[in-house]
């Protein structure tokens, strides 16, 4: 396969007719869709489907019908997901699964179940408390259920060996996006978040096996630029798990004077930070793999305070402040951000707080507070 052209990534990533998914299923194929953050696609893949993430429309459709399902005054990320079952685009897909990230995905399970009653709709309810000693039992119990409905929907029964097969497909793919993003963190001015963001978003749309191919090609192909460091200001991005960007945005972002160092963007697809192996019971590993390797997010709670984790990550990557970039109504990321702000000031970390909806068109804005942002800390 020959690499994708960040233009061919950014086509790839913002068509809502699912071409992929299309393809697949006019060739015999059946397609599961997940709603963000994380979802166990693993299973999916065992069973010979294709699993797809979705998030949302972006720009890419108006909300029309999806108003009459669901309160206008929820997140963007919603709204446009559902609409776009209303108007064909998700007809190629055979099952969606959700998760309880938040009280709206969880209805929004119930409404697809109701308005799309040919599909297999799954609600996942993944262990909240991770540190339980029960939190790997219950997950793989969880993980269980959801592999019954996936085959039941293939007709047929998915063995041991195709779910440590689909583990290790996965966490090749995990073990190589953990090496793009570590570029992006230590050489900020070879691989531009933007860039790094494309790359990720591609492999919730593209077979895994076919992503890493990809993923291996950029990253030969990253570690032979020459570019050469630029006085700009580092920075840690947060806030954008679920609901994601306009890719203008972020760009508007770099544009204005930021090297993103790190980011949440689109961390269901590489949610499991540390790596994981079969070891002969694949449900229960990747049951261990979310309860013990998960990724610090506004969507699960931990013992240790999520303040604590955030201005240790951020003096680890040694940067020069926080951009919290949240979508309007998130909830999750709205409620950490009160918390958040209080720790960084009293660690005395620069931070500035942008919201964003999917559909904003008008960026000149949040480009004027971000270059504010950066010429009060390197300026100061």
């Amino acid at each position: 396969m020959a690499t994708l052209s960040d233009e061919s990534l950014r086509a790839l990533v913002e068509d809502v007719s699912f071409p992929r998914a299309r393809e697949w299923r006019e060739a015999g194929g059946k397609v599961v869709g997940s709603f963000p953050v994380y979802a166990p696609m693993e299973l999916v893949h065992a069973a010979g489907m294709l699993p797809v993430h979705l998030f949302g429309a972006g720009g890419g459709v108006e909300i029309e019908a999806a108003d009459s399902r669901i309160q206008s005054f929820v997140c963007s990320i919603t709204r446009s997901t559902l609409e776009l079952g209303l108007r064909g685009n998700l007809d190629a897909f055979d099952g969606l699964v959700f998760t309880n990230i938040c009280d709206v995905a969880r209805n929004l399970s119930g409404v697809f179940a109701r308005n799309f009653p040919a599909k297999t709709v799954t609600y996942l309810h993944l262990p909240q408390n991770i540190t339980s000693a029960a939190a790997a039992d219950y997950m793989t119990g969880e993980l269980r259920r959801f592999l019954a409905s996936l085959e039941r929907m293939n007709g047929g029964h998915v063995t041991d060996d195709a779910l440590a097969h689909s583990v290790a497909v996965f966490e090749e793919n995990r073990a190589l996006m953990r090496e793009l993003h570590e570029v992006r963190a230590r050489m900020p001015w070879l691989l531009p978040a933007s860039e790094a963001y494309l790359l990720t978003r591609a492999g919730g749309l593209l077979p895994k096996e076919e992503h890493s191919q990809l993923l291996r090609e950029r990253l030969a192909e990253i570690r032979r630029r020459t570019a050469r460091p630029m006085d700009k200001m580092r920075i840690l991005l947060l806030g954008s798990f679920c609901e994601q960007p306009p890719l203008t945005l972020l760009r508007a972002i770099e544009d204005a004077g930021c090297y993103v160092l790190e980011d949440d963007l689109a961390l269901g697809l590489r949610f499991v930070e540390k790596p994981v192996a079969a070891n002969g019971n694949p449900l229960r590993a990747i049951a261990e793999g979310f309860v013990r390797g998960g990724a610090t997010s506004s969507v699960c709670h931990t013992v240790r305070p999520k303040t604590e984790w955030l201005v240790e990550r951020a003096r680890d990557l040694k940067v020069d402040g926080v951009l919290f970039c949240t979508a309007k109504f998130c909830e999750p990321a709205l409620y950490d951000y009160v918390p958040y702000k209080e720790a960084l000031e009293k660690a005395e970390i620069p931070h500035l707080h942008v919201e964003f909806e999917e559909k904003m068109t008008a960026f000149e804005q949040a480009k004027t507070q971000v270059e504010t942002f950066v010429e009060s800390v390197l300026f100061a």
